[in-house]
């Protein structure tokens, strides 16, 4: 694994999300666009273009490059806001409130970043959504500091070996982009039949 590629940010928020999906865009290059991602990118359009300003004495970065040497991460933060010298990373996204664990992991691996980049304790960060214009203020605990170490792992483990995860097949796969390359039932239905056969056949 020391060989390994530096680990897109965004590799552990599809991961988290459904580790198929994270195999089939970081390993085999595969991405399909649907009303979802591209409400995201249009999103992320508005932000990601390279500009540093001021507003009220706060200084703001957009679409920052992060890494981390130590994680072996790299990425860019839609926004990056820094109180008093502090990095305090704001991630941008489509649709109304939504709270998930991959979306806060994706924050804090940023944090990561920036503490390793800064040489500082990054202690807060924020996401926003679009949709809804609602912005929520994320505290990086050390419980999330080390759910982002354990699933850099796994993703290098993936990435490493070259394994494809199975289908999830549930309610995850319905507004799933890559739902067509995926074909998550026609496979689930493939392992049901061979599983069937087994069993049918055992003794």
């Amino acid at each position: 694994m020391e060989d390994l590629e530096p680990i897109m940010i965004s590799a552990l928020n599809h991961y988290l999300f459904c580790p198929r999906r994270c195999a089939l865009v970081h390993m085999e290059q595969v991405w399909s666009e649907n009303i979802y991602t591209m409400r995201g990118n249009e999103v992320h359009e508005n932000v990601h273009d390279d500009s540093s300003h001021e507003v009220s004495g706060i200084r703001c970065e957009r679409a920052l490059p992060v890494w981390s040497r130590r994680l072996n991460l790299t990425g860019k933060t839609d926004l990056v806001e820094f109180h008093n010298g502090i990095p305090y990373p704001i991630e941008y996204k489509a649709g109304r409130h939504k709270e998930f664990e991959n979306d806060f992991i994706q924050l804090c691996a940023q944090a990561l970043c920036l503490e390793e980049m800064f040489g500082v304790r990054v202690e807060k960060g924020a996401i926003f959504w679009h949709g809804s214009r609602e912005r929520k203020e994320i505290v990086f605990t050390e419980i999330m500091r080390q759910r982002v170490e354990n699933v850099v792992l796994l993703v290098a483990e993936m990435l490493a070996k070259r394994i494809t995860p199975s289908p999830v097949n549930d309610k995850r796969c319905e507004g799933c982009s890559l739902k067509e390359s995926c074909l998550p039932a026609v496979v689930a239905d493939k392992k049901r039949n061979s599983k069937a056969a087994r069993e049918l056949f055992e003794i």
